[in-house]
């Protein structure tokens, strides 16, 4: 059915706060589900509603911490999560490193000991509305081998990067394909292309089953198993959280809260920055077919939600 993601917003947060969420925390995640509905994002939407309120009641996530926001150096700032959603921590630390990066050209965020993000670009875009280039790293449950691997050592471990004035954006997983389109063609009876996972013995297979016994593999092998690697490192060791092997399925429904670190870099861009960048978007323009990521990017005010989803988080909201 259509849906206006104004009432997704809404129901999202009402089912965040019946589950036992503060206000402004459930706030603050309803408003990034919103945004991932209006741009397409399902996976991090509305399809992550009922996991969110299940580790409410379970207690593996804290809705109603208020995060602990530092400012050790001058260039430094760090949003303690306090094993609490990562949304509002990000909120709470974004105006402190603002300033710092307009202050020194350059800073850092790291937000500690969070809640899965879902959606880095949610964050980095935040970045760039305020004129900064942002760049973001985080780290998740292990589901991704090492090149000839069949063992999973690191998340999917996404980066993204945004600029001022829609000049790029992209959001992209370091592993060949996010876990959750396997395990949505494990839930629809399809089968996976090759390249996406390997099975329990290493080898590439086509079956969701298989592949969710197994493991994903990095995009562009061991290029992408590089860039999975870096972020682990950043969102990792830079913020004190744990490592991706560290992490149980980030949607049991119990168990130890997540742990996780997201580590931003905030620029501010030079007096050159514009015109380089439009040397490039010029060439990129004149091929036909061709666009730079995220350019001309509008989300969507009203959107279809599949009824039984819509339905479910309804009844999590208790409307």
């Amino acid at each position: 059915m259509k849906v206006f993601v104004s009432e997704i917003e809404d129901v999202a947060k009402a089912a965040m706060v019946a589950h036992g969420a503060g206000d402004w925390q459930a706030g603050e995640v309803a408003r990034a589900v919103a945004r991932a509905e209006a741009f397409g994002n399902v996976i991090c939407g509305l399809y992550y509603l009922e996991s969110y309120c299940t580790q409410l009641r379970s207690g593996r996530v804290d809705g109603q911490v208020d995060p602990v926001v530092s400012r050790p150096k001058a260039g430094q700032v760090i949003a303690d999560a306090r094993f609490g959603f990562a949304q509002p921590a990000f909120s709470r630390g974004l105006s402190q490193a603002i300033e710092a990066a307009r202050e020194n050209g350059v800073a850092t965020l790291a937000v500690a000991h969070a809640h899965t993000c879902t959606s880095l670009g949610f964050f980095t875009e935040q970045i760039a509305a305020a004129g900064l280039v942002g760049i973001g790293f985080t780290n998740a449950s292990p589901v991704v081998a090492p090149p000839n691997g069949n063992k999973a050592v690191i998340g999917t471990n996404p980066i993204s990067m945004s600029l001022p004035n829609g000049g790029m954006h992209w959001d992209f997983s370091t592993s060949a394909v996010a876990l959750g389109k396997i395990t949505m063609a494990k839930a629809a009876g399809e089968s996976i292309p090759l390249g996406w996972a390997v099975d329990a013995d290493g080898k590439p297979t086509t079956d969701p089953e298989a592949a969710l016994k197994g493991a994903l593999v990095s995009a562009g092998g061991y290029k992408g198993w590089g860039f999975g690697l870096m972020a682990e490192v950043l969102a990792a060791g830079m913020t004190g959280s744990v490592n991706s092997l560290d992490v149980n399925g980030l949607k049991l429904p119990d168990g130890k809260p997540h742990d996780l670190g997201q580590f931003y870099i905030l620029l501010e861009p030079g007096a050159d920055f514009g015109v380089r960048l439009s040397r490039v978007a010029q060439a990129v323009a004149e091929q036909e077919g061709a666009r730079i990521p995220g350019q001309n990017r509008q989300p969507m005010g009203e959107i279809d939600v599949p009824d039984a989803l819509w339905t479910a988080s309804r009844a999590l909201a208790k409307v």
